[in-house]
């Protein structure tokens, strides 16, 4: 049986990225520890699990500081088409939309991971030149603290809100949804970022949750 093949489209979480102390820190976990290698390990040779986590990335906005390049629309297109056929998508974004200089509410958030859906359910990027299957994961809500407190101020309540949001969107769209804010918490280093534990049951939960979307392949 062809392995089916999982897109892991998400920020620095997905990256593997450890909490930050500086703004030029960029120590990273090794394979092995971050949530899609956990994942592929978990669901086993019956998958091919491929990360694509890009740091800063947010869901649909050119980032006015660190460049328009940041864009998870401009992104996922080409990714759909390099890494066809793609059996699976998880989007696992809106962590960087919270930053203060987008100024952006909890709904417009998820309206940015709804055309991201949009342009993953159109695509003839899966098996037969179908759409992939998706599965919507509500990242871990924020903390502010440390040195990026600042930079996302007001994010931590928009976060909380963000989850419902996100629930409702998996549910209009009849697709995959996790709740990661369930099973982990971020590192309060820096109140972004996942330390080792998180990254690890999030592997685990969202195996589980790919189990679901494919039952008669979850061991």
């Amino acid at each position: 049986m062809t392995a089916r093949t999982i897109l892991c489209f998400g920020d620095s979480n997905t990256h593997g990225t450890r909490a930050m102390r500086t703004l030029a820190d960029r120590r990273r976990f090794p394979p092995g520890q971050r949530w899609p290698n956990v994942m592929a390990a978990a669901l086993g040779p019956e998958f091919e699990v491929i990360a694509e986590g890009h740091p800063g990335r947010t869901s649909v906005f050119d980032d006015p500081v660190e460049g328009a390049h940041k864009s998870g629309l401009r992104a996922l297109p080409v990714l759909l088409e390099s890494h066809r056929p793609v059996d699976l998508v998880i989007l696992m974004l809106g962590t960087n939309d919270l930053k203060a200089r987008f100024g952006i509410p909890a709904a417009d958030i998820a309206l940015g991971i709804d055309r991201l859906a949009t342009e993953v359910l159109r695509s003839d990027a899966g098996p037969k030149s179908m759409a992939p299957k998706l599965l919507i994961a509500a990242p871990v809500p924020i903390i502010e603290t440390g040195f990026l407190g600042e930079m996302f101020a007001g994010g931590a309540e928009k976060a909380r809100a963000l989850t419902g949001h996100l629930r409702n969107l998996a549910t209009q769209r009849r697709v995959g949804f996790a709740d990661l804010g369930a099973v982990a918490g971020v590192d309060p280093v820096d109140g972004i970022h996942l330390g080792a534990e998180a990254q690890r049951a999030i592997g685990h939960a969202l195996a589980e949750a790919v189990g679901k979307v494919f039952p008669t392949a979850a061991g």
